[in-house]
């Protein structure tokens, strides 16, 4: 089970909406950041059926989209698990090598979402 109360690889929209009513995967992870949010870029990736590289493209394009229309998509910063230190300036949405702090690979992925 992942942090949304469902099995890995089950459908992201669960029986009572119907697939078929979103056309492109970026749809589908607009509406799945909706409903479910706050997801990491792993998360999303077994959400929707895509590589998880596929999905930082897609939120890329997501951001710029949603900045059009006024909503933004929020993401939470990663934060090294060791030291504390938080990427807060950070614009690119893949998580970072290390920490600059302390040099620890142990970091916290960003986490999106976006505001019904």
């Amino acid at each position: 089970m992942n942090r949304t109360g469902r099995k890995e690889g089950s459908d992201p929209l669960g029986p009572g909406i119907p697939r078929e009513r979103h056309e492109t995967i970026r749809q589908e992870i607009i509406l799945v950041l909706k409903v479910f949010g706050p997801l990491t870029a792993r998360e999303l990736s077994a959400e929707v059926h895509v590589r998880e590289r596929e999905v930082i493209d897609h939120l890329e394009h997501i951001r710029k989209s949603l900045e059009k229309t006024g909503t933004p998509l929020e993401v939470t910063p990663p934060e090294c698990r060791k030291c504390g230190f938080v990427f807060k300036t950070r614009r690119r949405l893949t998580k970072p090598g290390k920490c600059p702090s302390c040099r620890s690979t142990s970091i916290e992925a960003p986490e999106f979402k976006i505001h019904a």
